[in-house]
């Protein structure tokens, strides 16, 4: 499939190429390039309203800084579409998130012009500070620019650098993209501190007629703005609090600039860049500018899939049956119906009330659900203090973004013995967000800590059983429930709570010769391995093990009393996940069975569909078959020899 750039766009194959075209012609650049965008993504899919809002922005700081010799972070990097296409990725955007095909976030292994791997939130002020003061050491005059948007300075971190970078000495330059966006709308009081710099009409005002009057003044140009920031510096604290929080921190402030005037952003950016020491520059723009439907509702037009772009049609797949619940949702109505009923439920997010799908209890509820901001360490503990009044809080975070609060879910819960339910939403691989998402290492790095019950459902039905067990006042531990992104398995789901009992599995089904243990929802895969193995004349046993700590001992005992060759199967890391664990039962207790593990290897797994994903880290229904064959045809070649 080919698309057809625009006269300007099709000329541009590096920043040396933007270069070339002149200061007036940027423009037509712009809309060229945004609707080269549109034209991809509505067809191929991805990441649209945010890469949309920065065009502009992409296109001056490529015009100029001397990239990749300068030095540009994207946080998060799902805006960086316009900046892969023009650094000489254009013909090779079709292939974005596509299974061995471009990545949908700056990879360094990807291109030389991404000079830092993102994918979580409020990295980039860290990383171009560091690639500042390491500029400053070794005696190069490159800049350092970081581009983060005003949710992803919501959290700790982009503070933490902050705070270093006034004090640090470095050329760095940070950009603050402010749409009042992350993927959800923002909240907080950062949120309605940006609103009062970008809306303070005294200060706008005073600042515009500032500029304009010192413009005309028979003076030269450089000694023109320093003259004027110098004045409007000290009568910012008069007219507004603009920039009483950056600069107490030592940056200098600029701003706030009209993200979508590319002349304007030009102007300020050349300035800026001959500007030494750490400053940071406001852009206000638009998430999804440009296309008007992206810009009305940009919750969904964050990562729409496919879409009709004339009509903005949202392209459904065609689905021959009743398409399954996603487990989101089937987690957000739950915790709903749980919380009608128990006035002790809290639930809590870090800025994915849509993603978790906890917008449900938000909406009606909205003193008892609360959207933190991207801020999950504050969530964790957050939930924790809430816990030692005696209430019980869901705290729902992607498994992935979990790992960024370990230490709290350690010392501030678990150590403490203290209730809080993690409901860890995409579990597991999770396609074409690639290796940043994964949620592959949640079972390790909880397993390690004390004090814990860790549950993963096989179905949307145990799904809503463990929400039910996990909230009764008798389950007074940290409660673990991980489960996959996407559709469910299709069971009747909406039936009235079961408890079940902690710490339990269940045996799907006798067997012989070879015991299949899963963990979640792969137990399904072994299910349709299982009918196409008796095809075969094969019959394994199924145990559904649901509970990693504590384990279910008693059926260990029964599995390994009864079969010397076991496969174990997990949607997350085989190094010390949910395999480590049947094999340590195995040594504990002298057994001396042959274990065959499936689940994700110890490697960085790219990007793809869940499809392909599955198929080459070898646990989908295919590869268990084969692995049953294997395991048991390793066995005849052995007495046979």
């Amino acid at each position: 499939m080919h698309f057809e750039a625009g006269p300007l766009l099709k000329t541009i194959d590096s920043p040396e190429d933007l270069k070339k075209i002149s200061r007036d012609k940027l423009h037509q650049v712009c809309d060229e390039l945004r609707q080269y965008i549109i034209d991809v993504v509505s067809v191929q899919g991805g990441h649209f309203a945010s890469s949309l809002g920065v065009v502009e922005l992409s296109v001056a700081l490529h015009y100029v800084y001397n990239t990749p010799y300068d030095q540009l972070v994207f946080d998060v990097g799902h805006q960086a579409y316009g900046h892969k296409i023009l650094t000489g990725r254009r013909e090779d955007f079709i292939t974005n998130r596509k299974y061995k095909g471009m990545s949908g976030f700056p990879k360094r292994s990807e291109s030389v012009y991404d000079t830092f791997g993102v994918g979580h939130s409020s990295t980039s002020i860290s990383a171009a500070l560091g690639m500042s003061m390491a500029a400053k050491y070794k005696g190069e005059d490159r800049k350092s620019v970081a581009i983060i948007g005003d949710g992803s300075m919501t959290a700790g971190m982009a503070f933490e650098a902050m705070n270093h970078a006034g004090v640090a000495d470095s050329d760095v330059l940070i950009i603050l993209n402010d749409n009042n966006m992350s993927i959800d709308p923002n909240v907080g009081a950062l949120k309605e501190y940006l609103t009062d710099i970008s809306t303070s009409p005294t200060y706008n005002k005073f600042r515009d007629e500032l500029w304009q009057l010192m413009g005309k003044l028979p003076i030269g140009k450089h000694f023109t703005r320093e003259m004027a920031s110098k004045v409007e510096a000290g009568l910012k604290g008069v007219v507004s609090k603009s920039s009483n929080l950056f600069e107490a921190l030592q940056l200098r402030y600029f701003g706030p600039i009209d993200g979508h005037n590319i002349t304007k952003l030009v102007d300020t950016l050349k300035d800026l860049r001959e500007i030494p020491g750490p400053k940071i520059l406001h852009i206000i723009t638009v998430k999804g500018k440009g296309y008007e439907l992206a810009e009305k509702d940009q919750t969904k037009w964050h990562a729409p899939g496919l879409f009709d772009k004339l009509t903005g049609e949202i392209i459904k797949k065609k689905i021959e049956t009743p398409h399954p619940p996603k487990y989101q949702d089937v987690f957000g109505h739950s915790l709903l119906e749980l919380a009608e009923v128990n006035p002790n439920i809290m639930g809590v997010t870090p800025a994915m009330p849509s993603g978790s799908s906890l917008k449900f209890m938000m909406d009606a509820m909205p003193h008892r659900a609360f959207d933190v901001g991207i801020c999950e360490q504050h969530a964790v503990t957050l939930s924790a203090g809430l816990a030692t009044q005696g209430l019980k809080v869901f705290c729902n975070i992607y498994s992935s973004f979990m790992q960024r609060a370990f230490d709290q879910v350690i010392h501030d819960v678990a150590l403490q013995k203290l209730p809080v339910v993690f409901c860890l939403d995409r579990a597991g691989l999770v396609g074409e967000d690639g290796p940043t998402h994964h949620g592959c290492y949640d079972i390790a790095f909880f397993r390690c800590i004390p004090n814990m019950i860790i549950a993963a459902p096989m179905n949307e039905s145990e799904l809503r059983n463990m929400m039910y067990t996990a909230q009764l006042p008798e389950t007074n531990l940290p409660f673990v429930i991980r489960y996959p992104r996407g559709e469910g398995v299709q069971v009747e789901w909406r039936k009235p709570f079961e408890k079940m009992e902690i710490g339990k599995g269940r045996k799907l089904k006798d067997g012989k010769d070879v015991a299949i243990l899963t963990y979640g929802h792969p137990g399904n895969f072994a299910q349709t391995a299982i009918r196409n193995l008796r095809t075969e004349g094969l019959d394994p046993a199924h145990y559904d093990i649901r509970f990693v700590k504590p384990i279910d001992e008693d059926l260990l005992h029964e599995v390994f009393q009864r079969y010397d060759k076991i496969i174990t199967v997990e949607d997350a890391t085989v190094v010390g996940g949910f395999g480590s664990a049947v094999l340590e039962f195995m040594n504990t207790n002298g057994y001396n069975s042959k274990i065959n593990m499936l689940g994700i290897p110890d490697t960085i797994v790219e990007h793809g569909s869940l499809k392909e994903l599955y198929h080459e880290c070898h646990y989908d229904a295919s590869a268990i078959s084969d692995a049953v064959k294997a395991i048991l045809g390793q066995t005849i070649l052995s007495e046979v020899q």
